[in-house]
């Protein structure tokens, strides 16, 4: 698939994905999520992109990693730990063929951001989250936190298997 083809994919989706994940007055949803207490930031949608991904397997879903400023800044000076007030965003949606495109093309080599599936959000907050390596979790579906306690004390356990000296991260900056 060619760059254009993924980036268009992802700038379309995400404008879709917005009226999905904001309230009707276009502001983020307030509530937080459960353990952590984080909420879904205002203004993420327009935060600057860290990088893309598709997972594959059960998942099968392409992802916009987002970042604010602070996070931005030491993705790009290589700063870890992540300094405290850094906040990264994982916008999802379902990885499906575009027939639009693929009937164009006469062949299956182009493929889309489908329906939203989540935001999860990471806030860095060594003082707050002492216990999870400093960082605090949120899912959110449709603009609200998943309720699940169960689901959001998995978080830490997940993010320890990326290499420490990424500081509980797996995403890498694509510049």
């Amino acid at each position: 698939m060619k760059w254009t083809t993924h980036c268009a994919a992802v700038a379309t989706a995400m404008f879709v994905v917005t009226s999905l994940c904001l309230s009707p007055a276009g502001r983020a949803d307030d509530a937080a999520s459960p353990v952590f207490g984080v909420r879904l930031p205002e203004g993420y949608r327009d935060w600057r992109v860290i990088s893309v991904a598709h997972e594959a397997g059960s998942l099968n879903d392409i992802r916009a990693i987002l970042g604010n400023d602070i996070a931005v800044k030491a993705y790009r000076e290589g700063t870890r730990p992540f300094p405290d007030g850094t906040i990264i965003a994982r916008v999802a949606w379902k990885y499906v063929p575009s027939d639009e495109n693929n009937a164009a093309f006469g062949q299956a080599q182009s493929f889309v951001p489908g329906p939203a599936t989540n935001v999860q959000v990471s806030v860095k907050d060594s003082k707050s989250y002492a216990d999870t390596g400093g960082w605090g979790y949120g899912q959110f579906e449709g603009g609200k936190p998943n309720p699940s306690e169960a689901l959001m004390k998995t978080c830490f356990d997940c993010h320890t298997r990326a290499n420490k000296a990424y500081d509980f991260v797996f995403t890498h900056y694509a510049p």
